[in-house]
């Protein structure tokens, strides 16, 4: 049998994210097929045989890609809406527009949001998606074709909501599901697109809403579910303070514990935001290692407040990072929250002790593929792990002065993507995608969205 294809990354800068966070000042990697085979200080070894192609990466840091645990795809369509907003005024804006999407708008919308996130570096991606109204299409299928076009590892949280107005929610009435209805779509998603084999490329997480988007029934319905199909959990949790006073006056009990009734708590749930946790809440998640999507620019976006993420990270709580919809973080980016993680969180009660650059880093990769349950296959630069990673360019005039290579890509302007990798497969070159047209994607996005503004009456 031939020799498998190789690809050599040397003279870089490596920060692997390993468990020890090994680093190289110059060192190399070889990518064999899929995997990361050898990796280490100074050149690569001589000898290797079918080597097609070597990339003197001088002025370059390597890192495993970027691993986005929370967005919204389809408000790329509203960007820029409602933009002095706290979060319920602003789901009460934004929900009977955001309930007039069908299948082309949710594609292109998924197509802008997938094309940014992986021209800056991402290599895994997520989508909750919980907005299905009647007759709009197979919206589930249109993101999933999306992120296979883009070149992305993807997981989709097939969300749901079943509490409209008049059950004392926010969305407007017909906007939402059944009960019955969602958790019989729901598990059709995961028939029908979810890879539980190592290196999948899609898989899918069962996803109600929220606490005040979502019954009581769903939710517990939704984890049964989940754990028989072999699935995660994925919701947002304890994000405002309006949403905690909802749950105390509606159930009786803070988000957490409700959580907790419910059979949402435990290490395969991750939840998104997390920012008013008292020590309690921070302990059972610590226990029950359940996980968090830190999204601190959508959080500041909605004053929403500053997740205590040193805590969580103390008491053992996996954290990794997300973008939100950018309804509410309209960059779209996720390496830019490296640096807002650091900086937002340092605003709070650990002051300059709260994050290092490091620690940022580790929240976009490792972190990340804690929460979604793939630390085995990705999220550091190990042998034997899936070869999804990004060589960023540091020795233009926005970094070249500054020594450590980690600050620079945390701390400094954002880094220019000269490759990314995802399964051994290039998909960024020079800062732009190779497997599709963005500007295509530009046009197409800005038509979808004069298109739902038209049909929901705001031009």
């Amino acid at each position: 049998m031939a020799a498998a294809r190789r690809t050599v990354i040397e003279n870089c800068s490596i920060a692997t994210v390993d468990a020890d966070d090994t680093e190289y000042p110059t060192g190399y990697l070889v990518i064999d097929g899929d995997r990361i085979e050898s990796l280490g200080a100074g050149r690569a070894p001589e000898g290797l045989a079918d080597v097609v192609r070597r990339i003197d990466a001088t002025g370059h840091l390597l890192t495993p890609g970027l691993v986005n645990t929370h967005h919204h795809y389809y408000q790329w369509l509203t960007r820029g809406l409602a933009t002095d907003h706290n979060l319920f005024d602003w789901l009460t804006a934004l929900y009977p527009t955001w309930a007039r999407i069908d299948e082309p708008m949710v594609y292109a919308a998924a197509q802008g949001s997938l094309a940014t996130m992986a021209r800056g570096g991402v290599t895994t991606a997520m989508d909750h998606h919980y907005v299905y109204p009647e007759n709009s299409g197979d919206l589930s299928g249109a993101i999933i074709r999306a992120a296979r076009e883009t070149g992305v590892r993807f997981t989709l949280a097939r969300g749901s909501m079943d509490r409209s107005e008049k059950d004392g929610g926010l969305p407007p009435d017909f906007a939402v599901e059944t009960l019955e209805g969602a958790l019989a779509a729901t598990e059709r998603t995961v028939e029908e697109h979810h890879d539980a084999s190592f290196g999948a490329m899609t898989q899918v997480a069962v996803a109600p809403c929220s606490p005040f988007s979502v019954s009581t029934e769903l939710l517990r319905e939704g984890a049964e579910l989940a754990r028989r199909l072999g699935v995660r959990l994925h919701t947002h949790g304890s994000e405002t303070v309006e949403e905690e006073q909802f749950c105390k006056e509606l159930f009786g009990m803070g988000p957490t514990d409700y959580f907790e009734s419910t059979g949402w708590l435990g290490e395969d749930v991750w939840m998104a935001h997390c920012v008013h946790m008292n020590d309690a809440d921070i302990a059972a998640f610590g226990r029950t290692k359940t996980g968090v999507a830190h999204c601190p620019s959508s959080n500041a976006r909605l004053a929403a407040g500053i997740a205590r993420v040193p805590d969580m990270l103390a008491a053992g709580v996996p954290v990794g990072l997300g973008v939100d919809g950018t309804a509410s973080n309209e960059s779209g980016e996720l390496h830019t929250e490296l640096r807002n993680a650091l900086l937002i969180n340092r605003l709070g009660a650990h002051r300059e002790h709260a994050l290092s650059t490091r620690q940022a880093l580790r929240l976009g990769t490792y972190g990340g593929a804690q929460v979604l349950g793939r630390a085995a296959e990705i999220g550091s630069l190990e042998r034997g792990k899936l070869a999804d990673l990004v060589l960023w360019k540091l020795d233009t005039l926005a970094h070249a002065s500054i020594a450590d290579p980690v600050a620079a890509l945390v701390l400094g302007a954002a880094a220019p993507v000269t490759a990314s990798f995802v399964n051994g497969r290039q998909i960024v070159e020079d800062g732009r995608l190779l497997h599709v047209d963005e500007d295509a994607v530009a046009r197409s996005t800005r038509h979808e969205a004069r298109r739902l503004a038209r049909i929901a009456g705001q031009g």
